[in-house]
């Protein structure tokens, strides 16, 4: 798939980060793009952003309320967008929705676990297992699936477990390799890619907290504040004991912000890596230098990938902070 004019694409989690800009870019290249999302308002914001220029005749931009990790609203979705953009077939599938939490079967519930595994793992396969019929009635199809750097070390860090993100990313991982084959076989003309992102600025660290929260807030609750000062008294950060819980609240807000802003690779730059990745029929495509650095480092030492001094001379070489 040499350009995706005039074809028809589907993001799931359109409404932020790197959905929103896919969106933008697949739509300024002739593309129509169908996203969902829980949000409504970040979707309407993406569309607005999708048509500030003028669009071609005959281009839509659709948005459809879902949550990946239900079938039933995945399936009405399908169905929405293929009376709203007329279609019996899609070109382009993005499961890229995800989100972060649940890290550790010990201090977090098993609510909060599955969440965040059923999102980012159940979300993708869901996702091929109901649109793979529109993508097999296309003449060329591509699957796009978006695991992560720790869909191959399983870690954000020593002072914090990540068990639920990780398990799911693997599983994302693994699935989209198996899948070459399996679409080889039963529908050649269709392929697949898995997406391996380091850290690229999202909104993930506060869209994650209003997904996993019942109150849709940004803000930490008193359980929450209580195992953020934990975590960060275990990591040895200075006099975390004593500092209230306004203080605690504005580390995790300045975390949320850094976390979006202070990125070595943008949403945007993200976004045309994975779509010069789709073009070149790359089933493998990681994003960030960060990415390619952890790849390497792994693969060369896989015996040291969780020990201390791992953790240290990598994050010093990248500029991570972890944990």
């Amino acid at each position: 798939m040499k350009d995706f004019a005039g074809k028809i694409a589907v993001i799931t989690g359109g409404g932020t980060g790197m959905g929103r800009e896919l969106a933008r870019q697949l739509v300024a290249e002739g593309c129509n793009v169908a996203m969902c999302d829980v949000s409504e308002a970040a979707m309407a914001e993406t569309k607005r952003l999708c048509e500030i220029e003028k669009l071609p005749q005959g281009l839509r931009v659709t948005t459809h309320v879902a949550d990946v990790s239900i079938e039933d609203h995945l399936k009405r979705f399908r169905d929405e967008l293929a009376e709203q953009q007329k279609t019996d077939r899609i070109h382009l599938l993005f499961n890229n929705a995800g989100i972060g939490g649940g890290g550790s079967l010990f201090t977090n519930t098993r609510e909060q676990w599955e969440r965040t595994f059923n999102i980012c793992w159940g979300g993708v396969y869901l996702g091929v297992r109901t649109f793979l019929p529109m993508l097999v009635a296309a003449d060329e199809a591509h699957i796009v699936n978006t695991a992560s750097v720790n869909g191959f070390w399983a870690s954000i860090g020593m002072g914090q477990a990540h068990t639920a993100y990780s398990s799911a990313k693997f599983a994302v991982k693994g699935f989209t390799e198996a899948l070459i084959n399996d679409l080889r076989l039963h529908a050649p003309h269709v392929k697949c890619s898995v997406v391996m992102p380091g850290h690229i600025g999202t909104s993930i660290v506060s869209n994650s907290r209003k997904v996993q929260s019942a109150d849709g807030s940004e803000r930490l609750n008193a359980d929450e504040v209580a195992l953020t000062r934990k975590r960060m008294v275990a990591a040895g950060v200075p006099d975390a004991e004593k500092m209230s819980d306004d203080d605690i609240q504005a580390v995790f807000a300045e975390r949320a912000r850094s976390f979006l802003e202070d990125a070595p690779t943008t949403a945007a730059q993200a976004a045309k890596i994975i779509l010069d990745g789709v073009k070149a029929e790359r089933w493998r495509i990681l994003v960030g230098d960060d990415a390619r650095r952890l790849d390497e480092r792994v693969r060369a030492t896989p015996e040291q990938a969780y020990d201390r001094a791992f953790y240290e001379s990598f994050t010093q070489e990248v500029g991570w902070r972890l944990g």
